[in-house]
């Protein structure tokens, strides 16, 4: 049975110049163990994905479609059983732990606290159990005692993972988890990830609009634009030869290190993702698109097939699967 899956999924903000929607059709799926990557520039739809998995949006919020746990639609149950869903089958680990964590309440009490709701133990057994957790993400027993506030960035984004695993849930969403820490804490936190969905065979989303992050963290890689998913496929491939104009765009962006040309062409791309209130007709893409064609502007594309595996919403992803560069070519022999 699927860890997480996602069917359909439809997300509209109800605001005062009118319906946003900010998820229009999303569909995958994952199974223990399995890791995918979500990516795209800010305002694509990707947090919004993320909170409706545990029902985290606004209460006016129109959400249609089904988000499968375990099994079970998040969106059907009743508030208790989404509470016990809640940390014990899926967490989440947010950007910004310092907003996340209680400034007045030491670590220890914090990670033992989702422990004690969910599980039928004792206030001593649960810190005990908080202690190891701390130890299995790198902190000492004595930063048990600690506040937030006393600790680094990355030992409070520590704090977080421990918390997201305290009831050994099946599925962890990691939103930005890594963006406010420096590279070397950051590959820290992204190691302890991946050890911990090799060993517990936890299902792992994790969202990021930095592909190269995701491609080294991830077997799956999403991309998504104007709330719709317009490529997945095996994610080192996809970050070294995508079939979509926007994600190899996304991916064009990060410079090849030690090439000087790079450095004084720095790639980009022009202009800025459309208004979800007023998407364009046809691909929402195709105003940025450098290689556009005219029936761009009207058709609606779907996502397509450019191998089994690999599916990109795009009237040239035949061509461009044609084309695989000599780098994705190497990737799928290795």
């Amino acid at each position: 049975m699927p860890a997480l899956e996602i069917d359909d999924l439809r997300v509209t903000y109800r605001g005062s110049r009118g319906d946003i929607p900010a998820v229009r059709g999303i569909s995958f799926s994952l199974e223990p163990g399995d890791t995918l990557g979500l990516a795209g520039e800010s305002g694509c739809g990707k947090s919004t994905v993320a909170a409706a998995v545990l029902r985290l949006l606004p209460a006016d919020t129109e959400v249609t479609g089904r988000i499968l746990v375990d099994g079970e639609d998040i969106l059907t149950m009743s508030f208790g059983k989404l509470r016990a869903v809640r940390w014990a089958g899926a967490s989440i680990v947010f950007q910004g732990a310092m907003h996340s964590l209680n400034p007045v309440h030491r670590i220890g009490r914090q990670i033992a606290e989702p422990i004690v709701l969910h599980e039928n133990v004792t206030a001593e057994a649960a810190e005990k159990r908080a202690v190891e957790l701390m130890s299995q993400v790198g902190l000492p027993a004595w930063r048990a005692r600690s506040y937030p506030h006393e600790l680094s960035g990355g030992q409070r984004q520590r704090v977080m993972i421990a918390m997201a695993l305290a009831c050994a849930p099946q599925l962890i969403i990691a939103d930005e988890a890594t963006t406010a820490l420096d590279v070397m804490i950051q590959a820290q936190v992204l190691k302890l990830l991946k050890g911990l969905v090799s060993e517990r065979g936890i299902a792992l989303v994790m969202i990021s609009h930095d592909l190269s992050v995701l491609a080294d963290t991830c077997e799956q890689l999403a991309v998504m634009y104007a709330g719709k998913l317009v490529e997945q496929g095996p994610s080192k491939e996809v970050f070294a030869a995508a079939k979509h104009p926007y994600a190899a765009a996304l991916s064009a962006a990060f410079p090849t290190v030690g090439d000087p040309a790079e450095r004084r062409n720095p790639h980009g791309l022009a202009g800025d993702p459309p208004d979800p209130s007023a998407l364009p007709t046809g691909c929402p893409f195709h105003p940025r698109c450098p290689v556009v064609m005219d029936e761009c502007s009207s058709a609606t594309v779907e996502l397509r097939h450019a191998r089994p595996d690999w599916r990109a919403a795009c009237l040239r992803v035949e061509d461009r699967a044609a084309t695989t560069t000599t780098t994705a070519m190497a990737l799928g022999e290795a």
